[in-house]
Order: structure tokens, then sequence, then C-alpha cells
């Protein structure tokens, strides 16, 4: 085995530029739209689960709300609208039992859609085959971890949900100790809160979704940096589907558009990171992952 490199800040260029070449010929456009179609289809699903997991801590409503005001400040008023519409119509389905079983079914088969593509484009990335040698098992195996992330998508939200709240109470009381300015700069914590369960997204997904075993050392850097590109992308959509609407050109679908582009671009940024994250691997980290499954 051959020695393994220090990283040193100087040689991030070179990296960046060697992820971005294997990026680019691995087809991400493609994967991308691909993950945005399995989004759309799964999104009434994933976010009913969402609703019913984190609703059952902190409450179905204020979740609800929460959700969609992100999404409005994301993608625009708009998007969100839809998104309630599929949630009241999800939501209000009275069926019989055995329908009703059948529709939990399909339920948790469409919201692990999402997941199960982003498994499948980075295990494409670290050169991985199925665990499973049954395609049934393997199928089967990955939509049980796609829900897996599902939940603990749940548990970031309640989490946030928890700590923004807390902070907000808090805020009530400090604003009667602390000088303004400084009470002012409560919203950064609020700011790193977001951003650091971002991170923990990103970090999981990175070392748990693909079939290779991958460790936190070569998770931490590339999941920062694509983080930290979600961000800056994050705040220029939102400037631009709500600055130059661009949905309004599609009419009644325009709302379904704006959903497929954000998902298209957030996919193409994560699995860029994974790319920065595989080079970052074979170079500094050598021998720390094992690749070809067990």
């Amino acid at each position: 085995m051959s020695e393994t490199q220090k990283f040193n800040i100087k040689q991030l260029p070179k990296l960046l530029v060697a992820a971005f070449k294997s990026w680019f010929g691995s087809e991400p456009f493609q994967r991308s739209a691909i993950v945005a179609y399995y989004a759309v289809l799964s999104l009434p699903a994933l976010v009913i689960i969402i609703l019913k997991v984190v609703g059952s801590v902190w409450g179905e409503d204020i979740v609800r709300g929460e959700l969609l005001s992100e999404i409005s400040q994301t993608i625009g008023p708009d998007a969100a609208d839809a998104i309630r519409t599929m949630i009241v119509n999800q939501s209000g389905k009275n069926n019989s039992v055995f329908a009703a079983i059948i529709g939990i079914g399909t339920l948790l088969y469409g919201s692990t859609g999402v997941f199960f593509q982003l498994q499948s484009a980075l295990d494409s990335i670290w050169e991985q085959e199925p665990s499973y040698k049954n395609d049934v098992v393997a199928t089967l195996m990955s939509r049980v971890k796609s829900f897996g992330f599902i939940l603990i998508l749940g548990f970031l939200l309640l989490t946030s949900f928890v700590l923004t709240s807390l902070l907000s109470t808090f805020s009530k009381q400090l604003d009667r100790i602390l000088p303004e300015n400084l009470f002012d700069y409560l919203f950064v914590f609020d700011f790193l809160i977001s951003v650091g369960f971002i991170y923990i997204l990103f970090a999981t997904m990175f070392k748990y979704l693909p079939s290779a075993k991958i460790s936190w050392k070569s998770v931490r850097t590339g999941a920062a940096l694509t983080t930290f590109m979600f961000l800056i992308g994050k705040y220029l959509l939102a400037w631009y589907f709500n600055t130059m609407e661009p949905g309004s050109t599609y009419g009644a679908a325009g709302s379904i558009i704006l959903i497929m582009l954000w998902v298209s671009y957030t996919s193409l940024i994560l699995l860029y990171g994974a790319h920065f994250t595989k080079q970052y691997a074979d170079k500094y980290v050598k021998g720390d992952y094992i690749t070809g499954g067990e």
C-alpha cells in the first residue's frame, strides 16, 4: 500500500478540478434528471411520512406550516401551494382497510424513490456492486435503507424545530437582558443550527448510502464542501425563482417544473460532493474504505 499523503489547502484547486472531471464524465445531468423525476413522484408520500413522524411529537399543523414556509422561501409560494394541495389530497382519502394497506405500501415504496436513486448513483461513483446477489433482496434492502434515511431526515427536522423553538423562547427573555446590538446577532446561532443539520445530512448520506464502507475521515471534507455549495446555490436559486419567476412560462405545470429544477440542482451539487469525497479518499485516505461490497 502506498503512503498516504497529508492534505494541504494549497492542493484544493487540483482536487476540485479532478473531482469536476470525474463528475462531468459520469453523466451528472442525466442522473440528476432521474432523481428529480422520482422526487416529483415521491414528494407527496415523502412529505406525508415526514409530517407523521415529526408531527407525532411536534404537531402536524406546526410542522406543515414550517415546511411550507421553508419551501415558499426557497422555491416560491406557487410551489408551496402545489405541495399543500398534494398533502391535502393524500391526507383526505377515506378507504377500506385493504385499500389503506395497499396505500401505505405504495406510500412507503414511493417515498424511498429518491434515496434509492441516489444510492444507485453513489454506488456508481464508488464503483460498487449490490451486496446481495439476489436482485429482489438487493432492491428490498436498498428500499429499507432508503426509508431509514427518511427517518433520519425526520429526526433532524424535529431536532431543528425544537432548537429553533427554544431559541425563540429564550430570545424573549434575553431581549430584556442583552444590549440591543448584541441581541440582533442571535439569528446567527439559528443560521448555524440549520447549517449544522445540512452538514450532518450530507455527511450521513455520503457515508451510509453507498455500499462501500467509508470512514468519517473521508466524508467530513466532502460534506463540508457540499454544504457550502448547497447554501450558495440555495440563496441564488431562491432569488432567481422569486425574481424571474421561470415557472410562469409553463402555466399550470410551472410549480412542478420549479420543484424538478430545484431537486435537479441539489442532485448535481450532491453528486459533485460525492465525486470530491471519492477523489479525496483516493488521494489522502488510502486504505480507509472498502470497495467491491461484501
